[in-house]
């Protein structure tokens, strides 16, 4: 068992992590989505927003775990709290699963994909999304068999929410979200795959006639490794948690809580971690932002130098003039 202080400082660690992962993200996005005027970037977009909010949402833990004795909260304080966590963390799912549709849409019917997924509909679809998932977070507070009926004073996901709304939470929206994933994922590869087909025909009638094609790579064959790293982040970071859940629910005597709140849980959340390496960093478009990003921030600090080499003298000067080379030469180099 690990301590309360122990495990607030994982969760300090975890929660800024997660927060300035997601808004370097946030903000690379938005660059992006103002320079190219692309839509479905917003659902990428509103993904770093909904796990920087799961990471504050954490971070109001802290201060109550790395308290020396454990400082006790009121009831309705972690109630409030642990509701914020869930309803971020369904926001960050729910967006995976939109992103998840957005890709299966462009392939399935890419010659109407934009007269679908328009500004209004993703509007929509965005605020449709945060409506659900504070209905969901905040669901166990309206409902009564969803509470526990004791509480110690340590707050905690289990302290205040009965296992029955993980079963419930479960049954009707991860597990149903989870085969959604698999049909996307499974009709993409079906494309993918007489798209394969065709390009090969094509360059073997090619090479009947005598001309020379280069081989190519579809790009659906890119839209399903993206699918398949959403499937399977999306299960390995909550189903053990969800499914742990269920068998608590199940069987009363079984005392699994330590192993949920302190490990299970805690994975959960790092999904929050990877979804900026796996859903923005992962696009070639915010790679190239990051780097320009860099390169913005080097050549402020070289202007910065610049300006107080006129302070420093000569012996200043020589130092910003061989800071600036050095840069120009990483720069080439990269």
């Amino acid at each position: 068992m690990e301590s309360p202080v122990s495990f607030g400082v994982i969760l300090a660690v975890l929660a800024s992590l997660i927060i300035a992962a997601n808004a370097l993200v946030a903000i690379a996005v938005l660059s992006l989505i103002f320079k190219n005027d692309s839509i479905s970037l917003c659902f990428t977009l509103n993904l770093a927003v909904a796990d920087a909010f799961l990471g504050l949402a954490i971070s109001g833990l802290v201060t109550d775990q790395l308290s020396s004795p454990a400082r006790p909260t009121e009831k309705t304080l972690c109630s409030l709290r642990m509701a914020f966590v869930t309803s971020s963390a369904a926001a960050s799912v729910l967006t995976v699963m939109l992103i998840a549709f957005d890709r299966y849409l462009a392939i399935k019917w890419p010659l109407r994909y934009f007269q679908i997924m328009n500004g209004f509909m993703v509007g929509t679809c965005l605020a449709g999304l945060w409506l659900v998932s504070n209905l969901i977070g905040f669901l166990p507070l309206g409902i009564h068999g969803f509470q526990q009926t004791t509480y110690r004073g340590s707050c905690s996901f289990f302290a205040v929410f009965h296992p029955r709304f993980v079963l419930t939470v479960s049954c009707a929206g991860f597990f149903p979200a989870l085969l959604l994933f698999v049909f996307f994922y499974c009709d993409i590869l079906k494309i993918a795959s007489t798209h394969s087909q065709q390009i090969r025909n094509t360059e073997h009638a090619g090479a009947l006639a005598g001309a020379h094609q280069p081989p190519r790579t579809p790009s659906d064959l890119k839209a399903v490794r993206t699918v398949a790293i959403l499937i399977g982040s999306f299960t390995l970071s909550w189903s053990p948690f969800l499914v742990t859940g269920i068998v608590q629910a199940a069987c009363q005597e079984c005392r699994l809580y330590l192993v949920l709140e302190q490990y299970l849980w805690l994975l959960g959340v790092g999904n929050s971690l990877l979804n900026p390496l796996i859903y923005a960093c992962w696009q070639k478009e915010v790679r190239q932002q990051f780097s320009q990003m860099a390169l913005a921030m080097k050549k402020g600090l070289a202007a910065c130098l610049l300006l107080s080499a006129r302070d420093g003298g000569p012996e200043g000067h020589r130092e910003s003039v061989r800071y600036i080379t050095t840069m120009s030469h990483l720069e080439l180099e990269g």
